[in-house]
């Protein structure tokens, strides 16, 4: 019988060039948001598996070899012949970074549900899904939504972040997709902005209270360098940013997600989990790319002994 996994996470993973600040030279690396999540967890102690599509490429070989180093099961990848691996570019401007992508007719974007093992998904504590894996493709989507329902058939808990980009779909489709998936998962992991576009509301209260009418039993609301607002619908908690020398936050929302899950895992509440992720996605935009700067405990740890000093 195949070992039991904490985090089991479905998308699409990018191949990432990344600029250079102040040259036209680009730096290699690997990104993709539950790919990045899924390596965060990894790095946090978690038993990690990961479901997609790669092209049959150098980007899909070197993709699997980063998995594979980081610990991850990659059991549930297909290798797609007749597909590409999904690319994106970062340029960095001043304080400001931008993206440009390379991912239509990606491997990624061909998932269909008969890509989705179950014996997969149910190997895991936790199933984490994304908004952007929904809007790649009507396939993809379906792929997500075979998912959760292997996942809540299971015993396997939720995890959604919506990841909102509407480069790849209408406003009107997102929040109606959104919507019909938030109220099927455990626990629901909006950015601020995100939430903001797909609510109408505008507060980080007003959002909990929509998000807790959706039937969404838990949320963390991620406030960028604010911090994050925590509620399971009794209690809430406004847990505070960390100050740091940002210079990127390509990835900060992912590793968030990755480490929440990782130390829901191993036992913290919800609140402990998130003041933990907050810590570590606050480590992540210190450094250049998605996946390079993702923190190890040891400096999770410090940053958050700095918070008790």
């Amino acid at each position: 019988m195949s070992e039991p996994l904490d985090i089991v996470a479905l998308g699409e993973p990018l191949f990432e060039f990344s600029q250079l600040p102040g040259t036209t030279r680009y730096e290699q690396g690997f990104g993709g948001d539950t790919s990045n999540a899924a390596v965060a967890a990894a790095r946090q102690g978690a038993r990690v598996g990961y479901i997609s599509r790669v092209g049959g490429d150098t980007f899909g070989e070197m993709f699997r070899g980063m998995w594979q180093t980081e610990g991850i099961d990659i059991s549930g990848v297909e290798s797609d012949p007749t597909a590409p691996t999904g690319v994106y570019f970062v340029m960095h401007g001043g304080s400001a970074h931008t993206f440009e992508y390379l991912r239509t007719g990606s491997a990624a974007s061909q998932m269909r549900p008969d890509d989705v093992s179950p014996a997969i998904v149910r190997r895991a504590t936790y199933l984490h899904v994304s908004g952007i894996s929904q809007a790649i493709s009507p396939s993809a989507c379906d792929a997500v939504f075979h998912a959760i329902d292997v996942a809540r058939q299971s015993g396997v808990k939720v995890c959604y972040d919506p990841n909102l980009r509407l480069r790849l779909w209408p406003l009107a489709r997102a929040s109606a997709v959104t919507l019909a998936t938030a109220a099927l998962a455990d626990y629901f992991l909006p950015s601020i902005e995100d939430a903001r576009a797909l609510s109408g509301y505008d507060t980080p209260e007003s959002i909990v209270r929509w998000a807790h009418d959706l039937e969404v039993p838990a949320i963390a609301l991620k406030l960028g360098p604010k911090g994050v607002l925590v509620s399971d619908g009794h209690e809430r908690e406004l847990i505070p940013g960390f100050k740091v020398e940002s210079v990127d936050a390509t990835g900060a929302g992912d590793c968030f997600d990755g480490a929440f899950l990782a130390r829901l895992a191993a036992g913290d509440t919800i609140w402990d989990a998130a003041r933990y992720a907050n810590a570590a996605a606050a480590l992540t935009t210190t450094g250049y790319g998605a996946v390079v700067p993702l923190p190890r405990p040891e400096a999770v740890r410090a940053l958050l002994g700095t918070m008790q000093d």
